[in-house]
C-alpha cells in the first residue's frame, strides 16, 4: 500500500496498489471491492500498448499505464490497521465529471457520519468534493 495522506483522528488514507491488498479489502471490509480492482486492472493491461518492439522490453512502462489509467481504490486505516472506509475515485485522483466516485464503509454502510472528517481531508488533499450524496451509492 502506498501512503497518501493523515486524517483526522489518527488515520491514514493509503492507495491499494496490488490484487492481493484489494482481496485483504475485501475482506476486511466484507465487500467487493477486489472485484471492482481486479476488473479496473484488466481494463488497464489492455489498454496498454507498448513503445518498445523487443520483446524483453514490452512492459517496461506497464506499471506505470495502470497506475495512470486505473481508478485510484483507497482504503482509510486506524492506528491499528484496522480497515474504516474504502474508496474508488477517478485515476490519479483527477476530477472526471464522468467517473462515479464510491465510497463505502463495512458491508457498503455509510461511512460518512463516523468518517465524515477523514473523507473531506482526502478531498482536500486530492482535490476533489467528495460529498456523501455524490459519493456514497446506497441511500
Amino acid at each position: 500500500m502506498q501512503y497518501i495522506c493523515d486524517a483526522p483522528g489518527s488515520t491514514t488514507w493509503f492507495r491499494i496498489e496490488t490484487e492481493g491488498e484489494a482481496a485483504l479489502e475485501s475482506d476486511a471490509m466484507q465487500h467487493a471491492v477486489e472485484k471492482h480492482f481486479r476488473q479496473a486492472w484488466d481494463a488497464a493491461v489492455q489498454s496498454y500498448r507498448s513503445a518498445s518492439s523487443p520483446f524483453v522490453e514490452q512492459n517496461i512502462g506497464l506499471k506505470d499505464h495502470i497506475q495512470r489509467t486505473m481508478p485510484l481504490f483507497l482504503t482509510l486505516r486506524d492506528g491499528e490497521g484496522q480497515a474504516l472506509v474504502t474508496a474508488m475515485l477517478p485515476p490519479a485522483g483527477r476530477l472526471d465529471p464522468t467517473f462515479r466516485i464510491i465510497i463505502v464503509g463495512p458491508e457498503n454502510r455509510d461511512p460518512y457520519p463516523a468518517h465524515g472528517d477523514a473523507i473531506a481531508k482526502l478531498g482536500e488533499h486530492l482535490g476533489l468534493t467528495l460529498e456523501r450524496s455524490r459519493c456514497y451509492p446506497y441511500r
